[in-house]
């Protein structure tokens, strides 16, 4: 296993990263299909074709995701995941020829690096084109290129964020993965000793301030930017009805509540899918707390991995005062 999301088998995932512009998008392909959930805990989403999801809608597979920069303009990206699938005969067959399926969620990143530059269509095609069964790149990748954490008191204070990865292994060859890109208004915290890993910095200092004691003693930016938004895929190996992968991708919320502090606020857009693209059988139980556990993971790689871009320190290049 190499702790990605392509430990799942029918699953590739490809970036498209611009550093200097800040911004980019991340495709998961799954071009024999995948039985799709989904789950939004934040006020504040941005998608396509999100509630086809749902239980009770007739769509019951979908060939893509994508996951992108660019704020409700990187919406227009997943046109691009659709030609490169069409071109590869994946989608639901029709008189007319393939149609595939592409849900997407987006990500507000325009608040550093060049607003103007939003991922394109041809973006997310050359993503497709990368896209590989053992894609393990993290951090300031993709989606996660202009993704930062900790803005109560606005983006001078923030700390850069990005793309995580990770799989667990459930036992008679079962797995769950998740990737994960942190945009959070709030904290990034351990969630073994509460300790903060990333989040708004005390300029003076370089300490990290908690987010949620700023907000209660009324220490906050405003008006609040809603320039934020968790989003990612947790997949399994396991076969599931659409029903099963709703509740499983709202079950993985606690995986971002354990390690985001505080998450699904008013000013994130928090959005989870979940793919079924296997044959295995598994309790829901446990695919439920494997779920929570890759999602937790994933987040904390997130911001570990992450380098700094456009200004905005990462947590590996700070240093303890």
């Amino acid at each position: 296993m190499a702790g990605s999301l392509t430990d799942i088998p029918g699953l590739k995932v490809g970036h498209y990263t611009d550093s200097t512009a800040a911004t980019g998008c991340t495709v998961i392909l799954c071009e024999r299909g995948a039985v799709p959930g989904v789950h939004i805990s934040g006020a504040s989403p941005g998608g396509r074709d999100i509630e086809l999801l749902r239980p009770g809608y007739s769509v019951s597979l979908v060939h893509g995701v994508l996951l992108s920069g660019g704020s409700a303009y990187g919406l227009d990206a997943a046109a691009g995941v659709m030609r490169y699938l069409e071109e590869q005969g994946a989608g639901f067959d029709t008189v007319a020829g393939v149609v595939p399926i592409v849900p997407a969620a987006i990500i507000y990143d325009l608040s550093i690096g060049d607003p103007r530059v939003r991922p394109t269509a041809d973006n997310a095609y050359e993503a497709c084109c990368l896209a590989t069964a053992t894609q393990t790149a993290e951090g300031s990748v993709g989606a996660g290129t202009g993704a930062t954490v900790g803005k109560c008191l606005g983006a001078a204070h923030a700390t850069k964020g990005g793309l995580g990865m990770a799989s667990v292994a459930l036992g008679n060859d079962v797995f769950v993965a998740a990737l994960i890109v942190v945009n959070a208004w709030g904290d990034v915290i351990d969630p073994h000793g509460g300790r903060t890993i990333a989040g708004p910095r005390e300029l003076s200092t370089g300490r990290f301030l908690c987010t949620a004691d700023l907000l209660k003693e009324h220490r906050m930016r405003r008006p609040f930017p809603t320039s934020n938004t968790v989003i990612g895929v947790v997949a399994t190996n396991v076969r599931l009805r659409k029903s099963q992968t709703h509740r499983l991708a709202q079950m993985a919320q606690v995986g971002l509540a354990r390690t985001i502090d505080p998450c699904g606020t008013m000013y994130d857009g928090d959005t989870l899918f979940f793919l079924s693209c296997g044959e295995k059988r598994c309790d829901m139980n446990v695919l439920g707390v494997g779920a929570v556990e890759a999602v937790t993971e994933a987040v904390q790689r997130a911001v570990r991995a992450a380098k700094g871009v456009a200004g905005v320190p990462a947590v590996s290049d700070l240093k303890e005062k």
